[in-house]
């Protein structure tokens, strides 16, 4: 029989055995241990990175060691206790807290850096609600504020650029989804414009703005292509300007073969609108001139 097939029964019972071992003397120590022995028994789990069995003690005897000389040390590794096991939320509630209690103490700029950190790791991809983002960004270039020369400065910066990017393509995937939503409503086509605007000024330096530029073009020649008369006028005119602003920025861009066209069908139709605007007034004049002859006959 393989000596290892016949080895491998005995290793599981040994680990079954030590493992029920170790929950029971862990299970003794949470009944009856001193608050001195759950602190060192937590430090000895930190240290053996048993983060799990280490945050179960410390948050036990946290609130009890408060004025003792262990307390400070206790709330750190408290708080990475929680970084280590993904828990970001609460990872980064301990760092702040600690930073709030200990201001002075020599763990305070690494408990605001990942207190900030952690608010980072807990920051979703771009596709979800970004608000936990944007308390990250805060807390990130707060920490930079106030630790311009701090070793983990370069850090937080990369991440600063990290979540700025995320929220670079969470603005350019809304304002893309009204463009391409258009079909259902018109007030899309006005929504997709006005966003492009908005992330233009947000993001002035953004890879997206060539494309976004032309999306734009496209969605004010479409807005007045589907217009009221009475709107078509100044809708064609905008999209005559955005045209012009376009290829004064982007001279050679691929898009701009397909933006001719644009811009020539918008010139053709603003020329129709204003001769159809022109022969309306014409017909009213004339509707005007003949109730004053009407009237006048009366008279």
């Amino acid at each position: 029989m393989n000596f290892k097939m016949l080895l491998k029964p005995v290793l599981i019972l040994v680990s079954a055995v030590t493992l029920f071992s170790c929950n029971k003397e862990f299970s003794k120590l949470q009944k009856s241990g001193t608050t001195e022995a759950k602190y060192k028994a937590a430090v000895k789990y930190y240290n053996e990175a048993d983060y799990f069995r280490a945050s179960l003690l410390f948050d036990e005897i946290v609130p009890l060691l408060k004025g003792d000389s262990t307390a400070e040390k206790a709330q750190f590794y408290n708080a990475y206790c929680n970084f280590y096991q993904q828990q970001y939320q609460l990872s980064s509630y301990y760092f702040k807290t600690f930073y709030s209690t200990y201001a002075n103490s020599p763990y305070a700029e690494e408990a605001f850096y990942m207190y900030a950190y952690s608010m980072y790791k807990d920051s979703p991809a771009y596709n979800l609600d970004q608000e936990s983002t944007l308390t990250a960004i805060d807390a990130l270039q707060t920490f930079i504020n106030t630790f311009p020369n701090s070793e983990y400065a370069d850090n937080c910066t990369q991440n600063l650029i990290d979540l700025r990017e995320r929220l670079e393509r969470k603005a350019y995937e809304k304002a893309f989804l009204y463009y391409k939503t258009s079909g259902v409503t018109i007030a899309n086509y006005k929504a997709a414009v006005i966003t492009i605007d908005n992330f233009k000024r947000e993001f002035p330096d953004s890879k997206y703005n060539e494309e976004l530029g032309f999306v734009q073009v496209k969605s004010q020649y479409e807005l007045a292509e589907n217009s009221f008369f009475r709107k078509q006028n100044e809708r064609y005119v905008k999209t005559l300007e955005l045209y012009e602003a376009f290829v004064d920025q982007y001279p050679n861009s691929s898009y701009n073969k397909e933006l001719v066209k644009i811009y020539e069908n918008a010139q053709d139709k603003l020329k129709d609108v204003i001769e159809q605007e022109e022969e309306i007034e014409r017909l009213k004049e004339e509707q005007n001139k003949k109730k004053e002859e009407t009237m006048l006959g009366k008279n």
